[in-house]
């Protein structure tokens, strides 16, 4: 049971519910995860889902990379809500699922030539490890994904690390749509 209740669109105040109906005018099928709690602050609420709108649907990076670094996050925090959902959709994506049970364990994948995802995962763990990266792991990265990919790896990693934060502090519970997928170990 989540920390917060549950906001029904018709209690929302004009503001929240301009932020609601603009996640569903865009690529978004839903409104969920952090944004029940992110909906106390309008202002915010509105920030963060355009910048999520943005990680997940407007980078340069493919999909399968993106959602490597997602469930990476997601694991690292121990984030159920995130893993749950985005789990299928890294395996729609072309993540391998040995990589993806790899990550869930704990283990490191073996990514079977596929040095572009093997990059990016290194600098995932690497930051969300140690808050940097060696040199060699930064150079490694630049002249494999460049530098503009780079700097939205980066920015992929911050924001669904502040996802997986309101999702755990706030308790946010497994949507039941995304109850049938395997749960992830802690």
């Amino acid at each position: 049971m989540s920390r917060l209740a549950e906001l029904a669109y018709e209690d929302m105040t004009p503001d929240q519910r301009a932020v609601h109906d603009k996640i569903l005018a865009g690529p978004r099928s839903r409104v969920g995860g952090p944004m029940n709690a992110w909906f106390r602050n309008p202002e915010l609420a509105q920030h963060s889902q355009s910048l999520g709108a943005f990680c997940r649907y407007g980078t340069s990076l493919d999909p399968r990379l993106s959602e490597l670094l997602i469930l990476s996050v997601a694991r690292h925090w121990s984030a159920q809500v995130e893993w749950r959902i985005h789990k299928p959709i890294a395996l729609e994506a072309g993540l391998d699922g040995a990589i993806v049970d790899a990550i869930e364990a704990r283990t490191r994948p073996i990514f079977d030539q596929d040095a572009e995802a093997e990059t990016v995962y290194n600098l995932a763990t690497e930051i969300q490890a140690n808050g940097r990266v060696r040199d060699a792991t930064y150079a490694e990265a630049l002249s494999t994904i460049g530098e503009k990919k780079l700097v939205e790896l980066v920015a992929i990693l911050g924001y669904y690390t502040s996802v997986a934060m309101v999702l755990n502090v706030f308790e946010v519970p497994v949507p039941e749509a995304d109850q049938a997928t395997a749960p992830m170990r802690n």
